[in-house]
């Protein structure tokens, strides 16, 4: 509306969802305006299904839409149009830009057209507001269904805003369902090589509690992560291997986890992206010590983590603030222990009183219950899979798996947390309609890795 008719449009694009949405565009203003379409890699590298449909379709539209694959950081230079589209990442950031995407949000700045972006402008954080790197510059965001919370901190970036719906209810945020398996999708590409889907470090055990851990690093394995160790006291380490061959056991010194042994767990640190800690690490006051120092640990080195089980009881000796990406996984009881606070009323009071919780930590609080609570401060959900036959021990190992393995991917504590709360239940109902309540927590773990696919193919309906 507000760009003459036949005035030149550039869509700059990428290789996700919101290049598919770029696409979508090009089709239509391709009616009133002369477009071009520059997808920012190569079309081979597609990730979306969507996309790639709609890559398709203007492959055909080539004598009104002009179509460019820029594979390379070199053949990206200033666009010459009226108007510049951003439509290269949309919500999809995670971690600063590297080359050709900073390369082309260089370019797309010097550009001079008038600047739109689609959704969130590319290199802007839409949870925090943070820049990652190079930011696009936007004269006007378009942002899809609602305003994100980083927006506020962001606004030289944005331009103006306007907020199109697309016909989702606000209640439809408030539970978890497919959708979020589809937030914590992370394509395999062709090319892809060991690491890039994440190592996994789960410091766990002790004399009397040795399948704990194990269950959680079974459970990461589940979400597709590459490699998981699990450091635990020697007296426990041996049981655990014997659990699957694919674990990196870490035969730590001692009968349980003491302050000697952090300078043996510094290495790993430096090697994985995420870290579970306190599946049956016991409470003993050297554990308890050496628990709060890793947390500090991991936190200065802003490495993502999930605190849960004996852990949870040692941090509820000295709660603080994080700084690192951090998800809590209490019960109502832990839960109680951490803050003093009993969780009462209906869910979303208790919701309120999880979110405010959330907020001082600055932490994600996955509250587990009949209604699993999930909150960052800011966005709260609910999740309604799982049935009573999970309280058999064990199961909660396997939800902290199925989280730290998706941290461990790069997507963020708020996103794993709802996913991994609605995949575990969801494998717990599947298996309890086969054994009733009969249930083992290896049991949902051979469930994972389809319910994983069947929800990316909507073969799952959410449950209210």
């Amino acid at each position: 509306k507000r760009i003459p008719v036949g005035k030149k449009v550039a869509i700059i694009c990428g290789l996700g969802g919101n290049g598919g949405d770029g696409f979508v565009a090009a089709r239509h203003l391709s009616k009133k305006f002369k477009v071009q379409v520059f997808l920012v890699g190569s079309s081979t590298n597609i990730r979306s299904e969507e996309a790639k449909i709609n890559w398709n379709i203007i492959q055909n539209m080539r004598s009104s839409i002009e179509i460019q694959e820029l594979k390379d950081s070199t053949l990206i230079k200033p666009f010459d149009a009226d108007v510049i589209v951003d439509a290269l990442l949309g919500t999809g950031l995670k971690g600063a830009l590297e080359p050709p995407l900073s390369n082309a949000i260089m370019m797309m700045n010097r550009s001079k057209g008038f600047k739109v972006a689609i959704d969130v402008p590319t290199g802007v954080d839409s949870d925090s507001g943070d820049i990652k790197g190079e930011g696009f510059k936007a004269d006007l965001t378009v942002t899809i269904h609602k305003n994100k919370i980083g927006f506020k901190n962001a606004e030289k970036y944005l331009g103006e805003v306007i907020i199109k719906p697309i016909g989702i209810p606000l209640e439809a945020e408030l539970f978890t369902g497919p959708g979020d398996v589809y937030l914590t999708n992370k394509p395999r590409p062709k090319n892809a090589h060991k690491g890039d889907f994440g190592y996994v470090l789960v410091i766990g055990g002790s004399e009397t509690y040795s399948g704990a851990p194990a269950l959680t690093g079974m459970g990461a394995y589940a979400t597709g992560v590459d490699l998981v160790y699990v450091a635990a006291p020697e007296t426990a380490s041996t049981i655990i291997a014997g659990f699957s061959p694919a674990f990196v056991t870490v035969k730590l010194k001692g009968s349980r986890l003491t302050m000697k042994n952090l300078t043996q767990l510094q290495p790993f640190l430096n090697r994985v992206n995420s870290v579970a800690m306190g599946p049956g690490l016991g409470t003993s006051e050297g554990t308890i010590e050496a628990v709060n120092a890793l947390i500090d640990l991991v936190d200065e080195k802003n490495l993502p983590m999930l605190i849960d089980a004996d852990a949870l009881k040692s941090y509820a000796t000295r709660v603080r603030k994080f700084k690192a990406p951090t998800v809590l996984t209490p019960h109502s009881e832990e839960f109680r222990t951490l803050t003093g606070k009993k969780v009462i009323g209906d869910y979303r009071e208790r919701g309120e009183t999880v979110q405010k919780e959330a907020e001082k930590m600055n932490a994600t609080i996955l509250l587990k219950g009949e209604v699993d609570i999930i909150s960052d401060g800011h966005r709260t959900r609910y999740n309604w899979t799982g049935n009573p036959g999970m309280t058999v021990g064990g199961t909660g190992d396997v939800l902290s798996g199925i989280v730290v393995g998706f941290m461990a991917m790069g997507f963020d504590p708020f996103e794993s947390s709802s996913a991994g709360a609605f995949i575990n239940g969801v494998a717990g109902d599947e298996v309890f309609k086969e054994k009733g309540y009969h249930v083992l927590p290896t049991d949902l773990i051979d469930k994972i890795p389809k319910i994983i696919e069947d929800a990316l193919s909507g073969k799952i309906c959410k449950k209210v």
